[in-house]
């Protein structure tokens, strides 16, 4: 029995979880801050980083009260070291390093997107079978992977300009809708029709696994608001605010439109990389696979199993960190006090498992 306390802190959730065995849940504590970057319209990094000062140590302390746990009952402390926010994965990284100088614990810095992955081993209702193809999407990336075995990536593709939940934020932002866009977007879909704008499918190379969904968002903002066609987007005005939308507009109908745009992209692309390399289930994680509509179509489509997490584990959580950093400590990963965080960190570049 193998108990890991996983503590993540990449961008503006504060979150501490013990997992068992790499598998079984015992307790996933999340402290938000989307009502406190609600009226920047989008994370503030400083802000970010202090409100993580302030509720780390009390989220750590009920975390441990949840699983029914001491720090003496745990096995190592694992800890998002990167990609992320400088500033919040700092506070999360020496936060690590002061339970793991305290107790004598062993110490592993685990990948976020790594981490997204592993979601899906949390209380998983049977094992995964590998190879897999994975398509990770969340506000800050767009990825698709394949994984032979734990531990080792290869990378098919990726966003190069916006990540799709990027693009949905904007976009959320440009119809007035609230802050995060992914979640507004979705409700207000709920009520249009997804057929009534033809945005574009952008596919930078059917012979490739890239996405791109920059010149989807100018669609749409040239679509809402006529006097912007025939110009280019400058740097930051996907920032507008209030302003006068198209006489008619159909808010819903444009959020229905745009997101069946994206869904359309990453459905198509998933399955048609799946295919090509004998994946035998596709794993959707990170915070877009919330979106009900993508993992309606992906289910629908895809030729074989398609997994993804239950809502609290789609976005940023420790739980995920908890159980990727179990693999690892079986493989016999141990990190020391050096460790430093890594802003900018693909799975590319990550050491594969040592056994």
């Amino acid at each position: 029995m193998t108990r890991i306390l996983g503590i993540e802190t990449s961008c503006d959730e504060t979150a501490l979880a013990v997992v068992e065995d790499g598998q079984h849940l015992l307790a996933n504590i999340v402290a938000s801050q989307v009502d406190l970057h609600a009226q920047y319209g989008g994370v503030f990094p400083e802000v970010a980083a202090r409100a993580h000062i302030e509720t780390i140590s009390a989220v750590a302390t009920q975390a441990l009260e949840a699983a029914g746990v001491t720090l003496a009952d745990l096995d190592a402390i694992a800890v998002t070291q990167g990609p992320g926010l400088v500033g919040s994965l700092l506070v999360g990284l020496n936060f690590a390093k002061g339970l793991a100088l305290g107790t004598g614990l062993p110490l592993l810095g685990i990948n976020h997107l790594e981490g997204h992955i592993y979601s899906l081993w949390v209380d998983a209702p049977r094992p995964i079978a590998f190879p897999v193809v994975g398509l990770i999407v969340s506000g800050g990336h767009t990825e698709l992977i394949l994984m032979q075995n734990h531990g080792h990536y290869e990378h098919l593709g990726g966003t190069i300009d916006d990540a799709a939940g990027e693009a949905f934020d904007k976009v959320g932002r440009l119809l007035g809708l609230p802050y995060p866009g992914g979640p507004s977007i979705q409700k207000a879909a709920e009520a249009g029709d997804p057929m009534a704008d033809d945005f574009p499918r952008a596919l930078p190379g059917e012979e490739n696994y890239d996405f791109s969904f920059s010149g989807l968002k100018t669609a749409v903002m040239r679509a809402v608001r006529p006097s912007q066609k025939g110009r280019k987007i400058q740097a930051g005005e996907e920032s507008l605010k209030e302003g006068a939308l198209r006489a008619g507009l159909s808010i819903p109908d444009v959020a229905a439109s745009f997101q069946l745009a994206v869904v359309d992209v990453l459905v198509r692309k998933s399955i048609r990389a799946a295919q090509a390399y004998g994946a035998r289930e596709i794993l959707l994680a990170g915070g877009v696979s919330a979106n009900r509509l993508l993992r309606e179509r992906l289910a629908e489509e895809a030729p074989m199993p398609v997994r993804y997490p239950p809502l609290a584990l789609c976005t940023d959580n420790a739980a995920m960190i908890a159980a990727a950093a179990f693999y690892r400590f079986q493989a016999g990963q141990r990190d020391d006090l050096t460790l430093d965080v890594h802003p900018s960190w693909p799975l590319s570049r990550l050491v594969p498992m040592l056994k």
